[in-house]
């Protein structure tokens, strides 16, 4: 169900702050966010099926799935069926992600047989696809600080038949005492205001003022020097968020830059409508242009 444009006029300050991170693009913006024109993802879980065989036998049910960017994903232009209740669904041969949120894992690219840090990682989208790319080799380290929400965590890694993950309930700024410098890879996906998921949840725009997203910042900074103390030298670390306010992406990414010897890498290249954010090497992906959720993804190397 898209969002109401009545829910966008209740909250005249966030209207204001997306206006003004749109500029002329915000017309398109509005209008794509309120109409049905979105259609979810899904992806492919390789540890138990291929993507093709997925592909064939949602077929044969009715869904009409589009192929995108990345081998194991796929859009859902049609499902006949609420996709949660499928037995697919049930067996753990797909999970119903945005292809934006995979995105992040898919950039930090893990080798098989490394150690991963996954710092916020309920419910476990990203988990799944990290335990996924290494072929259930090494470990996945998937801490969450909520125990509802590794509720679900737990739910999804076992749903999907990850082996390799390891599950913590802990504040993962105060991990960093017990695993300095130990990843080969860190993903913070950090928790955020959520403004990228409008289309999906209109809920956001009801609760959504600038004194949250003023305290998401200061978790996701946390968040990401704590990461980074934990990446080893040499090693790779992933900052995402589901947002696209400044002050929670670029902000935190310049702050982060002045108080540590981080080396920014360039994003590679999706080719579906990104744009580049304000910090040269970052991306942004508005709903609009590429016909995901709006995101925000920075990669970071730890030299040796």
């Amino acid at each position: 169900m898209p969002i109401k444009r009545e829910y966008l006029e209740r909250n005249r300050t966030l209207w204001t702050t997306v206006r003004e991170i749109m500029g002329e693009e915000y017309e398109d913006y509005l209008r794509y966010i309120t109409s049905p024109s979105y259609r979810p993802y899904i992806r492919a879980n390789t540890l138990k099926i291929e993507p093709k065989a997925l592909k064939e036998r949602l077929e044969r049910k009715g869904f009409v799935l589009e192929d995108t960017v990345l081998p194991y994903a796929f859009r859902v232009l049609r499902y006949p069926s609420e996709m949660g209740k499928t037995l697919e669904h049930f067996l753990g041969y797909f999970y119903v992600q945005d292809l934006a949120s995979m995105l992040p894992a898919h950039i930090l690219n893990p080798r098989p047989h490394s150690f991963v840090l996954d710092i916020a990682a309920a419910p476990g989208s990203k988990t799944t696809l990290l335990s996924a790319l290494m072929e259930n080799t090494g470990m996945v380290f998937a801490n969450d600080a909520s125990m509802d929400r590794v509720r679900a965590l737990v739910n999804n890694v076992e749903r999907m038949g990850c082996l390799n993950v390891v599950v913590s309930i802990y504040k993962g700024e105060k991990l960093v005492r017990f695993y300095r410098e130990y990843y080969d890879y860190v993903l913070v996906d950090a928790p955020c205001s959520s403004v990228g998921t409008l289309h999906k949840n209109p809920e956001v725009a009801l609760w959504w003022s600038p004194k949250d997203v003023r305290t998401y910042s200061r978790i996701q900074y946390r968040l990401l020097v704590a990461g980074w103390q934990m990446l080893k030298p040499g090693g790779r670390l992933v900052y995402s968020t589901c947002t696209i306010t400044y002050e929670e992406n670029e902000n935190v990414v310049e702050q982060f830059l002045s108080d540590t010897d981080a080396t920014l890498l360039p994003v590679p290249e999706i080719g579906i409508g990104e744009i580049e954010g304000r910090i040269p090497g970052t991306k942004r992906f508005y709903p609009h242009r590429t016909n995901t959720e709006g995101f925000f993804i920075a990669l970071f190397e730890k030299r040796i």
